[in-house]
This record gives C-alpha cells, sequence and structure tokens, in this order.
C-alpha cells in the first residue's frame, strides 16, 4: 500500500489529482500537505486564506499539513522549511506525495528534486493528460469551484469570481488553457463529491490587485472580513 500526502492548494488540479487517489485501492490517503505564507497566512498565487483551507479539508475529512513560509524566501529557507515539513510526512509513515501538475516539465522537475534526499516518491496522476478532457471530468463529477485568481494580462477581468463551469469554459478566449495550466487562472473548489458538506463561503466584494495577479477574496458567509 502506497502512503500518500497530496500536495494541496484548494483548487481544482490538486482536488481531481486528490480524487483520483482515494479511489485507487492500492492508495492510503494519509494527509494534505500546504504551503501557508507566515504573515498573511495565505496560500502562495491562490491567496486563499488558511482559515478557509482548514475549512475543506475538514468538509473532506483529512488532515492538513501545513508547511509555513516567509513572504519572499531565499533559496535557503524555502529548501529548510520544505525540507523539515516533508520529512516529518516520512516520518509519520508518507511514501508518496501526490502533485496535481499537467505538464510543466521544469515544475515536475522541481517537485521532484525537492523529495531528492528523501525516502519519498512522487506521483503525477494527471500528468500529460488532455487539459480539456481534465476539467469536463472534474466538472462532470459534481465538483463546483470559483475563479478566485486571475493573471489580468491574460484573462479578462468578467471572469474574476465567476463559477467555473461548461459555459465558462465556452467563453474563455481560445488563448486560455481550460485548466490554467500556464497561470492564467487559479480556483477554489467549494463543493463536490469528496466534500461532507458544502463550503459555508461566498465571494466578498474585496478585489485584490497584485503584482501579477488579480484576487477576489472568499469569506465565510456573513462575516464582514
Amino acid at each position: 500500500m502506497k502512503r500518500v500526502a497530496v500536495s494541496h492548494s484548494g483548487g481544482k488540479d490538486s482536488m481531481l489529482a486528490l480524487y483520483y487517489m482515494l479511489n485507487q485501492d492500492d492508495v492510503i490517503v494519509d494527509r494534505l500537505i500546504a504551503t501557508i505564507d507566515e504573515n498573511n497566512r495565505r496560500t502562495s498565487v491562490h491567496e486563499t486564506k488558511e482559515s478557509l483551507l482548514s475549512l475543506q479539508a475538514d468538509a473532506l475529512g483529512l488532515p492538513l499539513q501545513k508547511i509555513y513560509l516567509p513572504s519572499t524566501p531565499s533559496n535557503v529557507e524555502y529548501h529548510d522549511r520544505m525540507y523539515d515539513g516533508l520529512r516529518q510526512a516520512e516520518r509519520d509513515g508518507v511514501t508518496h506525495i501526490v502533485y496535481g501538475d499537467i505538464n510543466l516539465a521544469d515544475v515536475r522537475a522541481f517537485r521532484e528534486d525537492q523529495l531528492e534526499n528523501l525516502q519519498l516518491d512522487a506521483i503525477f496522476p494527471l500528468w500529460q493528460q488532455s487539459t480539456t478532457t481534465l476539467i469536463n471530468e472534474f466538472l462532470s463529477l459534481g465538483f463546483k469551484t470559483w475563479i478566485t485568481t486571475i493573471d489580468p494580462t491574460r484573462v479578462p477581468n468578467d471572469f474574476l469570481g465567476v463559477q467555473l463551469d461548461h459555459e465558462t469554459l465556452q467563453a474563455f478566449p481560445d488563448s486560455i488553457d481550460p485548466c490554467g495550466e500556464n497561470g492564467e487562472f487559479h480556483t477554489l473548489v467549494v463543493d463536490g463529491p469528496l466534500f461532507h458538506q458544502v463550503l459555508p463561503v461566498q465571494l466578498s466584494n474585496a478585489v485584490i490587485e497584485g503584482a501579477f495577479y488579480t484576487y477576489r477574496d472568499v469569506q465565510l458567509k456573513d462575516s464582514s472580513t
């Protein structure tokens, strides 16, 4: 049996990778692993609040291991923090780390290099599959996800905060990969076949403009923060 930890962002690709793992007879999903900015308590790039990621893990019924990183870590700091977190998973009996990457070879090589000095192997269940096939499978399974992050140089602002569904895919410009595999957009999954309950969240009115991405913040329902 493989005892795996799934690298988790809260978005669609890591969720589909988790779905694949949970449906394999020779796999035990031990935990989710997420990297969190220790200063603003959000995930990198996606900018999902730590509290919402924890809520999502609870709805999935899985433990969430958090690896805290500085906002702008040096290469040494990043390596050391990641090594310590992955080493902890290894000590706990995890044998494999699962990633939701699809076709970026440099990202895959970076992931594999992180595990080089550990007794952990990488699994890429979505690797080199058609992104059109993957997103259609994801939606057909009944997952509900919002587009919470866009690269405004490639994705029109009208798509920020919309539900990613078949209608949205049809409206995408041809230049946008349907899974956003080139960094065009990122998502937060709020419901689906793995969830014990729908996340009690809503899109806030807050739009955050970062250096490279624009974000639509998500909050608990009836919350003003």
